[in-house]
């Protein structure tokens, strides 16, 4: 097996001990690093924490660095690496270190909030979340019915509670797209309270608008979950087959 096998295998796989440590590693440095950066938001910290904490953030950016490199050089398309969703999100994450040496920190101070994308790199270590990933392109035709019916259902309401409610609250209720506020919080069930209907017509209209928010809520955790189900059945199967 090659080197660049042997490093596809510990990077990408974690079916051998080294992958795991390896995964483990970088989780636990995502999660440490966030934390520093949460630290270093606090006020009136002394100058040999915050010198720590750079220093911590300079030897986690270094292995993100390394590990970086080494997922380049292990895939078979470096090109589509650097350019795919986890690419750019390693990449993300390590360049506003890098920007920031040797220039005024105040300057780039705001790219330190790109720190956060590395809970995205998160991600690619969960199975749960590859099988969710999974799961959504399974269930996508129905989602996306689901969002273009969840769309018309929203403008609908909208125009309903302004024919229900402009003449008694014109403030409130001004037109269709004012209307849209109360028709998103109260599809979604969320009811801040801002926009509340007083008139008979409006409550009514309000019941069955929340009816359906009961509904919407509901489905696409339906598809989801039943998406879910298959990928399960599917990894399984898979399982069975490598156990034979």
């Amino acid at each position: 097996m090659s080197i660049r096998s042997q490093l596809q295998q510990m990077i990408e796989h974690n079916e051998s001990v080294q992958s795991r440590i390896f995964a483990i590693t970088v989780q636990i440095l995502i999660v440490v690093s966030l934390l520093s950066f949460s630290i270093s938001t606090l006020p009136n910290l002394a100058p040999a924490t915050i010198i720590w904490l750079d220093r911590l953030e300079m030897f986690i950016v270094i292995i993100f660095t390394i590990e970086y490199i080494l997922r380049l050089v292990s895939s078979p398309k470096p090109v589509s690496f650097i350019f795919s969703f986890y690419g750019l999100i390693d990449l993300i994450a390590i360049v506003p270190f890098y920007l920031a040496v040797g220039l005024d920190l105040r300057v780039v101070r705001s790219f330190r909030l790109l720190r956060l994308v590395l809970i995205f790199k998160l991600l690619k270590y969960s199975k749960a979340m590859d099988r969710f990933r999974r799961a959504m392109l399974i269930a996508k035709e129905e989602l996306l019915l689901f969002m273009m019916v969840a769309c018309i259902l929203l403008y609908l309401s909208a125009v309903g509670i302004y024919y229900c409610e402009n003449a008694a609250q014109p403030e409130l209720f001004k037109s269709v797209f004012h209307s849209l506020w109360w028709a998103v919080t109260t599809l979604t069930t969320v009811g801040y309270g801002d926009m509340v209907p007083i008139t008979v017509g409006g409550k009514i209209f309000t019941f069955f608008i929340l009816m359906l928010g009961l509904g919407i809520v509901a489905l696409p955790t339906g598809l989801i979950a039943s998406a879910l189900s298959e990928v399960r059945k599917a990894d399984r199967k898979k399982a069975a087959k490598i156990a034979k």
